[in-house]
C-alpha cells in the first residue's frame, strides 16, 4: 500500500479535499520524516535549516477548521521556504552566518501566496550565502546532497529544497533562480524544476533585483505538481514595477493540452565557460531529442545564441547583486571567502559602469530572443557533468577559483536568466550507476503555459516520478 509521500502533491491535495486524510495528518507525517532523516547524521540529506513542528501544526489544524479546496487544488498540503524568503515570525538566515539570528516581521510576496493556497510549510530549507553559488553548504550546517548519493551534491542555490523533494520530505518546495537555482538542483536531484519567465511572480517587497535575473519557481516530482505550485505562485501584487501578462487559462490545465507539432531549437555547445561536457549530459540530450521527435516535434541545430562577449556584463551583474546584500560592518567578518570575493568585486563598479552593464545585458538578451523567436522552445543539458561531489566546486582559499569552477559546472542554466526565458530541468537522463542527468527545455518569454505542456507530454511518455532514491 502507498504511504502519503508516495503520493504527489496534487493526490494528496485531493484527499484533503474529499476528506479522506487531514491537513494535521499529512504535516504530522511530513514533519516525522524531516526529523527521522534530516536530523540523523548517516541519512540526512541537508534539506532544512529551521523546522517549525508547532507553527506547522497550528497552521494545519486552522486549515481543518476552514472551507477545502475550494479554489486551490493543494489545499493542506505541505510544502516549504527557501531560507532567503521573508517569513514573519520565523528565522530567516539567507544563508549566512552574519544573519544566524535575523528574524523578518514581515513576509515576502512568495510566503503570502503559498499560505493564502492553503498550503503548509513545515520549515526553512538550506541556501548557500545569499543564495550566490551553485552548490548548498552552508556555514555550520550538512551540506545538502542529493538522495541519489549522499556524497554528492544537491546544487544550489536551492539545494535543501531539492533535497527535501527528493527525499520525501515535502512533495512540492519553492526554490528561486537567478543563473540556474531552480534548475540546477532539480538536475542533481532527479526532479522537475521549473524557472518562470521575468515579471510572472512578484518580487514584494524588497525587490531586490534591479537587473531582473532572479524569479521564485517550484521544485517537484512531477509537471503538474510544479504547475499547480505556479498557478499559486504567479501573479503581480500592487506596487510591482513590471509583470508578466497572465495566462489564458490556468498553468495547470496547461499540462492536460496537446502542445502540437513545435520546432526545437538545440545546441549543446556551453554559453558561459570553454568546458567538456560529460558525455552522459550529452547522451541525455540526444535521448531527448529522440523521444521530442518521437512525439512529432522537429529538433534543429543552432549555433549558442549569446555570444562570449556577454559572459563578463553577467559577471559584472552578478557581482554587484551579491554587493548589495548589506551585511552590517560588524559582521562582514562572517561572510564566506567567494562572498567577500564577489562583494568586493561588485563594490568596484561604478554606479555609471553598472548602468551601461544593465544595458549591455539587455541588448544581448535581445539579440538572443531575435535569433531564438522562430523556435518554439530550445533544448541543451542542464548541467556540462553529473552531480559532483560535496566540496568539489567549493575553495575557501581561492574564490576566484571556485567561480570558475562554478561556471563549468553550469554552462547554460544563466542565459535563460539574460533573457527572462521560461526554462525548465526534466530529469530524462542517468548514469550507468544511477545518478540523474537533466535536460533543459526553454520557452519564449512568457510562454510558460506551451512550454508546460511540452514537458507534461514528454513526461507522459517517459515517465520518471515512479523512482525512488536510496533510503525512500
Amino acid at each position: 500500500m502507498a504511504e502519503l509521500h508516495d503520493l504527489t502533491a496534487l493526490e494528496q491535495g485531493e484527499l484533503v479535499r474529499r476528506r479522506e486524510v487531514s491537513p494535521v495528518e499529512l504535516a504530522r507525517h511530513y514533519l516525522e520524516r524531516a526529523h527521522r532523516i534530516d536530523d540523523d547524521p548517516s541519512t540526512t540529506v541537508g534539506a532544512f535549516v529551521t523546522l517549525t513542528d508547532d507553527l506547522s501544526l497550528a497552521r494545519a489544524g486552522q486549515l481543518e477548521t476552514l472551507e477545502r479546496g475550494a479554489d486551490s487544488p493543494l489545499y493542506g498540503v505541505p510544502t516549504a521556504i527557501k531560507d532567503l524568503n521573508l517569513t514573519a515570525g520565523i528565522r530567516t538566515t539567507f544563508g549566512s552566518q552574519a544573519f544566524a539570528d535575523f528574524v523578518p516581521d514581515v513576509s515576502d510576496g512568495v510566503t503570502l501566496s503559498l499560505e493564502a493556497a492553503g498550503m503548509v510549510s513545515l520549515g526553512k530549507t538550506a541556501t548557500p550565502e545569499f543564495g550566490s553559488p551553485c552548490y548548498t553548504e552552508p556555514e555550520g550546517r550538512p551540506p545538502s546532497v542529493t538522495p541519489w548519493d549522499r556524497s554528492r551534491m544537491a546544487g544550489g542555490s536551492s539545494g535543501g529544497a531539492a533535497a527535501a523533494v527528493a527525499a520525501g520530505l515535502v512533495p512540492v518546495a519553492q526554490g528561486s533562480d537567478g543563473g540556474g537555482s531552480i534548475r540546477i538542483p532539480a538536475s542533481c536531484c532527479g526532479l522537475f524544476g521549473l524557472k518562470p519567465t521575468r515579471g510572472r511572480i512578484s518580487g514584494r517587497p524588497m525587490y531586490g533585483d534591479p537587473v531582473g535575473l532572479a524569479t521564485a519557481g517550484s521544485i517537484a516530482r512531477t509537471v503538474r505538481d510544479a504547475a499547480a505550485m505556479l498557478d499559486e505562485l504567479a501573479g503581480r501584487r500592487v506596487g510591482d514595477p513590471s509583470w508578466a501578462p497572465p495566462p489564458l487559462g490556468t498553468f495547470l490545465a496547461a499540462c492536460d493540452r496537446e502542445p502540437g507539432h513545435l520546432l526545437i531549437a538545440r545546441f549543446t555547445d556551453p554559453v558561459i565557460a570553454d568546458v567538456p561536457v560529460d558525455k552522459a549530459c550529452l547522451d541525455a540530450v540526444v535521448d531527448a531529442s529522440r523521444l521530442l521527435e518521437s512525439l512529432g516535434h522537429e529538433v534543429v541545430d543552432i549555433a549558442v545564441p549569446l555570444p562570449p562577449e556577454a559572459v563578463p556584463v553577467f559577471e559584472t551583474n552578478w557581482s554587484v547583486l551579491t554587493a548589495m546584500s548589506l551585511v552590517p560592518p560588524e559582521q562582514e567578518h562572517l561572510l564566506r571567502p567567494l562572498t567577500r570575493w564577489l562583494t568586493e568585486r561588485g563594490r568596484a563598479v561604478s554606479g555609471p559602469d553598472f548602468g551601461l552593464a544593465i544595458g549591455a545585458m539587455r541588448r544581448f538578451a535581445a539579440g538572443a530572443l531575435t535569433v531564438l523567436a522562430p523556435y518554439d522552445a530550445v533544448l541543451t543539458p542542464t548541467l556540462a557533468v553529473p552531480p559532483m561531489a560535496v566540496g568539489a566546486i567549493r575553495d575557501d582559499a581561492n574564490p576566484a577559483g571556485d567561480f570558475e569552477a562554478q561556471k563549468r559546472f553550469t554552462p547554460w542554466t544563466s542565459a535563460w536568466n539574460v533573457t527572462g526565458m521560461p526554462a525548465a530541468s526534466l530529469p530524462l537522463g542517468w548514469t550507468e550507476d544511477g545518478l540523474p542527468v537533466g535536460v533543459m527545455l526553454a520557452a519564449r518569454p512568457a510562454e510558460e503555459e506551451l512550454l508546460l505542456s511540452l514537458c507534461a507530454q514528454v513526461e507522459a511518455a517517459a515517465p520518471w516520478h515512479e523512482r525512488r532514491p536510496p533510503g525512500w
